[in-house]
């Protein structure tokens, strides 16, 4: 209010707000009382389930609701006002899932804009990822983006750097929309990536290790009035230091770049449909030869460990390996055991020790091949062993 005062002093500024929390809702009244402002209209209750301004209309509204949380207490009020009162009422698009009520804040602010032919009006909202991206097509997330969308709302989403709130660290983001878009934000949407904007701070206060300056939140601010697209460009921030704890690598990967960028898109570009399709289902089947042969091994991580030693020991010095039953050959490398390790160890290096053993030992070869596949025990047939 300041800041507006200071470019309009003629200006008439009256705050309106709601709050859960007795300790914010004090705190705010008394922060209003010492600036000499009226606090009538900051009211204690919750915003979602019992609205104490569902009269009021504004032409500017900031929220930073709570991230992730469930509305499962206040569930059936919601669900009756989606039901009964529609697009009349505030949650008309659609319902989130009970687990995160984010984008239930932001169509409640969006129910609260001034009409496009009073003037309208613009929000900002703080979100962490989750409303962006949970939910898929025809989902209540997805048909609650879906209305901000094709209502041309959005005018920019702006990507925060971490650790910026004293609670959490989390990725977070501002969504900045109006019902008085300009002219040639009409139909687009600005995606901003202010990410690296920010400074370590000296000491941390709970997770709050970054901050903003002026210049940063300035950069921000020229871009979005701008309406224009930036490439990444290189900012000149220090990279973060690495702790030089522990092993250290002899070839140390290089921090990349810390950029700034500022894209522009279409809303329909945000727009996409999850089809199903469906098909008989397709298998090849055929006897051969050569299909039968490959039943001696067995798929997974043994298999062409196997098909190497079949063709490689199955005849050697006289001694031929026969399919039959009372074959005394079969499967017998233990001759040959230091080779095919060394071969294992240069060819199937990611072959463990006791996967090893089961190829070496002629009766439980092939047994156990991970954890996707079957025991086999010695009594099955010997196509089963190498």
């Amino acid at each position: 209010m300041e800041y507006v005062h200071e470019i309009n002093p003629q200006a008439v500024m009256r705050g309106y707000g709601q709050e859960l929390n007795p300790e914010s809702y004090a705190i705010c009244k008394a922060d209003m009382l010492i600036k000499g402002q009226e606090v009538s209209n900051i009211k204690l209750g919750n915003t979602l389930s019992n609205d104490q301004l569902h009269t009021g209309k504004f032409d500017y509204m900031l929220s930073n609701p709570p991230f992730g949380v469930d509305w499962k207490k206040i569930e059936q009020t919601i669900k009756d006002e989606h039901t009964q009162k529609g697009f009349a009422g505030r949650f008309g698009p659609g319902l989130p899932r009970v687990s995160d009520g984010s984008l239930l804040f932001l169509l409640h602010l969006i129910s609260k804009l001034h009409d496009a032919a009073a003037g309208g009006a613009r929000i900002g909202i703080i979100l962490n990822g989750s409303p962006l991206f949970t939910g898929g097509a025809g989902s209540g997330e997805s048909e609650i983006r879906r209305y901000v969308l094709e209502a041309d709302l959005l005018e920019a989403i702006v990507a925060l750097p971490t650790d910026m709130f004293y609670n959490t660290g989390i990725a977070t983001y501002v969504w900045i929309l109006s019902n008085k878009k300009a002219a040639e934000r009409k139909g687009k949407v600005q995606l901003i990536n202010s990410v690296n904007l920010c400074s370590k701070m000296r000491k941390s206060l709970g997770s709050k290790r970054n901050v903003m300056e002026e210049d940063d939140i300035a950069t921000i601010t020229r871009a979005f009035g701008a309406f224009e697209a930036i490439k990444a460009r290189e900012l000149d921030k220090p990279n973060d230091q690495k702790s030089n704890r522990g092993r250290q690598s002899e070839n140390p990967k290089t921090a990349p770049a810390k950029t700034f960028a500022s894209k522009i898109f279409p809303t329909h570009a945000f727009g996409y449909r999850r089809i199903t399709i469906e098909r008989p289902l397709r298998l090849s089947y055929q006897f051969s030869d050569a299909r039968l042969a490959e039943c001696r091994y067995v798929p997974g991580a043994l298999n062409a460990a196997m098909q190497w030693i079949y063709q490689e020991y199955s005849s050697w010095e006289g001694k031929t390996w026969t399919d039959a039953e009372d074959c005394q050959h079969y499967g017998d490398v233990v001759e040959h055991e230091e080779a095919i390790r060394r071969y294992f160890k240069t060819h199937f290096s990611e072959l463990k020790e006791a996967q090893t053993k089961d190829l070496l030992d002629r009766n439980l070869a092939g047994t156990k091949t991970g954890a996707a596949e079957s025991q086999t025990t010695a009594s099955r047939h010997r196509h089963q062993a190498i």
